[in-house]
Parts: structure tokens; C-alpha cells; sequence
């Protein structure tokens, strides 16, 4: 059974993307010190709240200051990338740091339409593009250089119709069941939101930022997340894991059990970095307790 992390880099109330990507670095170098076996960070464009718009930039940077932990994206969003382009990044980072870098890759855009049309996007059918990129993911290839220490390559989505096409490829599925909690779907790492303190109480106060903001979202408006002072209690909408040790060990029990899973990746959306390493912490030390679905 692993836990690993997921980290978008979150640009919170009052801080700034420097302060942001300080956090990250950070949180990885915690995460190796707690056990946590991968750190992905995912590629997002024109967001306001998120610091990770380039994930091979930052996978370079984490990977540097850890030396057990394996690092890697999740993901590059392939349709906005040259396969070739991509196969040269992580073929490069795997071969400053063998064994340790994974390449996971998905189809979405990243961004809203008036922030992805600069990235210039490929035509190119996703599936023919993800062809290509594995044939340019050997070390036979000559094109691709310096591809001599193959990324692991993963296929992520928040889907079912990921799953067929991940088997049709031969590549592990990651799916993002924090971005879809009402779908089940079999696969080889699902990541899942959580918020954990020491009892459920303070988990529902830190909970209160993350449910504002997902509520503000659906009213139309974006903000960045709030601090938990002072904010009007919301209900549970179920998108994020929430409660203390006990309560945390029955809910990823239960994704386990639902996913057949032998692997969660942890996102946390929490305001105050301490509160978001407290969880980390927390999560690590109800990892012996949990069994692989």
C-alpha cells in the first residue's frame, strides 16, 4: 500500500506564486522525510490560484533537493505539447535522476479558452499523439535525445473511457477521482482530497476555505482560497475527505475497497501551509492501518 502526493502549487489569499512554489519544495522534502512514495505536480494555465504552469521546470527543482522520492507530472497536458518536445524534457530529467521520474500525461486544455488558444494546440488525434510519444520514450530512439533512462509513463483522467485506452496502451491509469468523486473507476493510483487534523472538528473548520471557494465557482465568480477565519459553515459536498485520523482511515479504507487500488495520491487544499504539512503528517501515520482494495 502507497501514499504519494499531488500539488498544484496553490496560490492562497495574501500570499504569491513565489511564496507558493516555496511551500511545494517544502511539502516534497517533508514527504520524503514521512514515507510518501511520489510528488506530481500538474500543469495549469492562467490560473490565478495555481503556481504549477510548468511541471517539468518544477519536477526539475523537487527532484534536486530529494533523493529517494520519485517526482514527475500529473500531468503535462499532451495536446498542448509537441510529443517530441515532451519525450526531451522528461528523457532529460530521467537521466539526471534515473529510476525516479514519471511522466504522466492527459488531454485537457488547462485553462479557460481565452488562455489556451495561446498555447497553440495540436489537431493531432490525443491517441496518435500518445503513440508517438511512447515510440519516442526508448532508448532505441534517435530522435528523442537524450532519452537512455525511460520516465514511467501514465495515462491520467477523471473518466472511465481513460481506463479502455490506458489498457489499450499498456500504460498505468491515474485517476482523478478528486476532481470526479461520484465516478468509480478501477485503476492503478486514484488520487483523492484530504483534509486531516487531529480531531474532526478542527478538520471541518479547515475544510471551510476549499468548500467556499468550490461554492463561489459554481455561483460564477473565482476567488483564491480564503482563510478559514469567520467563514459561514457550508455542508459537505463530499469532493473532499475530511475528519481526524479515525475518521480519514475509514474514508481512504473505503476508496480502496471501492477502487481496487494499491496507491492514493493526496491533495490537500488547505490555507495555512502548517495546517496542509499537519495533514500530511497525519496521513502518514494512518498509512500502516490501511490495505490495499
Amino acid at each position: 500500500m502507497r501514499l504519494s502526493v499531488l500539488d498544484t502549487s496553490p496560490i492562497v489569499q495574501g500570499s504569491t506564486p513565489r511564496e507558493a512554489l516555496r511551500d511545494t519544495a517544502d511539502l516534497a522534502e517533508l514527504a520524503e522525510e514521512l514515507g510518501f512514495h511520489r510528488y506530481w505536480v500538474p500543469e495549469h494555465h492562467g490560473m490565478r490560484g495555481v503556481a504549477s504552469s510548468a511541471p517539468a521546470v518544477l519536477v526539475a527543482h523537487l527532484a534536486s533537493i530529494t533523493s529517494r522520492l520519485r517526482v514527475g507530472s500529473g500531468g503535462v497536458l499532451l495536446p498542448n505539447h509537441p510529443p517530441l518536445v515532451v519525450a526531451e524534457q522528461f528523457g532529460t530529467l530521467a537521466a539526471l535522476h534515473p529510476g525516479r521520474i514519471d511522466l504522466g500525461v492527459g488531454r485537457a486544455p488547462g485553462g479557460a479558452p481565452s488562455v489556451v488558444s495561446a498555447l497553440r494546440r495540436s489537431d493531432q488525434p490525443y491517441r496518435a499523439q500518445l503513440l508517438e510519444l511512447q515510440s519516442l520514450l526508448t532508448p532505441a530512439s534517435t530522435v528523442a535525445v537524450p532519452v537512455m533512462d525511460v520516465p514511467d509513463l501514465w495515462l491520467l483522467g477523471s473518466s472511465p473511457g481513460t481506463s479502455a485506452l490506458a489498457s489499450e496502451l499498456g500504460v498505468p491509469l491515474a485517476f482523478a477521482r478528486h476532481l470526479n468523486p461520484g465516478v468509480s473507476c478501477a485503476a492503478d493510483l486514484v488520487s483523492v482530497a484530504v483534509i486531516c487534523a487531529e480531531d474532526d472538528e478542527r478538520a471541518e473548520w479547515l475544510a471551510g476555505p476549499i468548500r467556499t471557494k468550490v461554492r463561489s465557482r459554481r455561483e460564477g465568480t473565482r476567488i483564491l482560497l480564503p482563510p478559514p477565519n469567520g467563514l459561514e459553515p457550508l455542508p459537505d459536498d463530499g469532493r473532499v475527505l475530511v475528519g481526524g485520523p479515525a475518521a480519514i482511515t475509514q474514508k481512504l479504507q473505503a476508496v480502496l475497497e471501492e477502487t481496487g487500488t494499491s496507491e492514493l495520491m493526496i491533495t490537500s487544499p488547505i490555507y495555512h501551509h502548517a495546517d496542509r504539512r499537519r495533514s500530511y503528517e497525519l496521513v502518514a501515520g494512518i498509512a500502516g492501518e490501511l490495505r490495499a482494495g
